[in-house]
């Protein structure tokens, strides 16, 4: 009972010291001490990334609010043009010169292509073509009970284009009639090109897609129109709206805007806005400006990462996202069919105000880290060296330092515990004794450190043909023994032999040019013979047939207590 309680103390004591490694600890609480300051460093990292998104939010949503102003005043005079056109088709002025002006219509109606003017320095002329023309599309119509009355409204709205035209912000602005019939304030006073410009006119997306079925709201709309000769072979940026009244589709107001002119109203909108870049896309992310100052400094995006926006703005008004290393915040327009994006790179937020926190902070975490690097390799290295003298001395309290085996004492008690464990499980436990022949004649011939040799040599093959959980030990001068647990005594038998033909196999250099062929008589004992589990028994049984082998004739493996005359 004394010993099974000094077993599960010492097992105790072993899982203990284990645990308990100094090694370990010291490891854990550096760790713990880097986790918590790069935790803390990191959540300084995070407010101040808040701020710095909160503060490129305010700034993209003042640049998209003074854009923003810039074309509402655009936007209201293409609305103001709209209310006009209504005004003038709900109660036409009686003038006589308008009348003259309509009456002229009809002797001109057959003309392929003709041109109705009234006052041209006050009024833009209207530019028409014939009835067979409009008759060749479902999208025009010339409805006679109609057409008159919307040619007299058409001439009064030449007035106010006229009037409206002087501030040059818009590139042109036209008003098309489906009733084949169109005004431009950069229409000469004798256009020959009326057929085609017209034509050019009404196949444009931003007249085509006035109806009521596609713009049932009759709001503004943006497009970007395709080069032309009538642009100067530019695209253009074209905001256009319908005119309705009395349930039918007149036509459609639209104004024209450069790229030019869109490029140097956004740069007037950013021109206190020196960091980053701003972009002005439409709905499909076709780029229209940018604030940069060339291609060179142009932030592009490929088709992946024009995907990524695409998604992002699709279900919000604003927002921001990271593609790389550039940072992205957007903002869509109140007056403009499209999104601003202000593109901050790396390079943008190190020369910032956040830019030189961030790299404060990094710089502080680093000093503290090599800090607390150099104090663990420090003390690491003296309970390294603590630990590894520990070690030593506790190996060589449980080794035999010749062998390099287990002494008797740790053998006894480390067969122990393998007993009982095999017990409790109903586990057969075998045990060989080894002792090897004529040992004290190799000691008389050769000197103790040839017979120091043999036993290193004998001690490395018997350690050689075991598995991971058997135990070998010397437990006197050449004795060895070997604990087999769950092997039964047949099978344990067969290691036996294997361990007696690797001794007896190999030859040995004790001398300079001089080798010997050692032996060894091997008992076996098991548990399963009697049931009895008592190592130190067992191991006295595989010692009685140790000697029976050595009696027998040596170099050979007994397994019985049968007496051989």
């Amino acid at each position: 009972m004394q010993r099974d309680t000094y077993v599960v103390k010492r097992t105790f004591l072993q899982w203990l010291q284990k645990r308990s490694n100094p090694g370990l600890i010291v490891n854990l609480c550096f760790l713990v001490v880097l986790i918590f300051s790069t935790l803390l460093t990191w959540r300084e990292v995070v407010v101040l990334e808040g701020a710095y998104i909160a503060s490129q939010r305010n700034h993209l949503e003042t640049v998209a609010s003074s854009l923003d102003r810039q074309l509402q005043f655009s936007v209201d005079k293409l609305l103001f043009f709209r209310h006009g056109m209504n005004d003038a088709l709900h109660m036409p002025l009686s003038f006589n010169v308008l009348h003259d002006a309509v009456s002229r219509f009809q002797k001109l109606r057959t003309i392929p292509a003709w041109q109705l003017a009234v006052d041209k320095d006050r009024t833009l002329p209207i530019n028409g073509v014939s009835d067979e023309f409009v008759k060749k599309t479902t999208l025009l119509n010339r409805d006679d009970t109609l057409t008159n009355n919307e040619l007299s409204a058409a001439l009064e709205l030449g007035y106010l284009l006229r009037l409206g035209s002087n501030t040059r912000r818009e590139e042109r602005i036209v008003y098309v009639s489906r009733a084949g019939f169109y005004l431009a304030t950069d229409t000469a006073s004798e256009a020959n090109d009326i057929v085609p410009r017209y034509y050019q006119l009404v196949t444009q997306q931003w007249f085509t897609q006035q109806s009521e079925r596609v713009n049932r709201s009759r709001a503004v709309r943006w497009f970007i129109s395709p080069p032309s000769t009538w642009t100067g072979n530019e695209q253009a940026i074209t905001a256009s709206v319908p005119i309705y009244y009395d349930h039918h589709w007149y036509g459609v107001v639209a104004m024209d805007f450069s790229l030019k002119t869109m490029q140097r109203l956004l740069r007037d909108a950013t021109s206190d806005r020196s960091e980053g870049e701003y972009q002005l896309y439409d709905t499909r992310l076709n780029l229209i400006a940018s604030s940069a100052n060339g291609a060179p400094e142009l932030n592009r995006f490929d088709q992946p990462e024009l995907a990524q926006i695409a998604s992002a703005i699709a279900g919000d008004t604003h927002g921001s996202l990271r593609l790389g290393s550039r940072f992205v915040s957007w903002e869509r327009l109140d007056h403009f069919d499209g999104v601003m994006l202000r593109v901050h790179t790396l390079h943008d937020g190190v020369r910032g105000d956040f830019g030189s926190i961030s790299i404060v902070l990094a710089l502080l975490w680093a000093l503290f880290s090599a800090m607390l690097l150099i104090s663990w390799l420090v003390i690491r290295r003296m309970v390294s060296n603590m630990y590894a003298l520990q070690s030593t001395l506790q190996w060589q309290a449980w080794h035999d330092p010749l062998t390099r085996l287990n002494n008797r004492g740790a053998l006894f008690e480390r067969a122990k515990i393998l007993a009982k464990k095999c017990e409790q499980q109903l586990l057969p436990y075998s045990v060989i004794q080894i002792d090897l022949d004529h040992f004290k004649s190799i000691n008389d011939r050769f000197g103790h450190q040839a017979g120091d040799k043999v036993l290193s040599h004998a001690a490395g093959l018997i350690a050689s043909g075991l598995r991971g959980n058997d135990v070998a030990g010397r437990v006197g001068g050449e004795e060895f023994c070997v604990v087999l647990p769950g092997i039964a005594l047949p099978q344990a038998t067969e290691i036996a032999e294997r361990i007696r033909q690797h001794i007896n196999s190999k030859e040995i250099l004790v001398k300079k040019s001089t080798t010997l062929r050692v032996s060894a008589s091997l008992g076996v004992s098991c548990a399963h013979e009697k049931g009895n589990y008592d190592f130190e028994q067992l191991q006295s049984i595989a010692d009685a047939r140790l000697y029976q082998a050595k009696r027998r004739g040596r170099n050979q493996v007994v397994r019985d207590d049968e007496v051989r005359k």
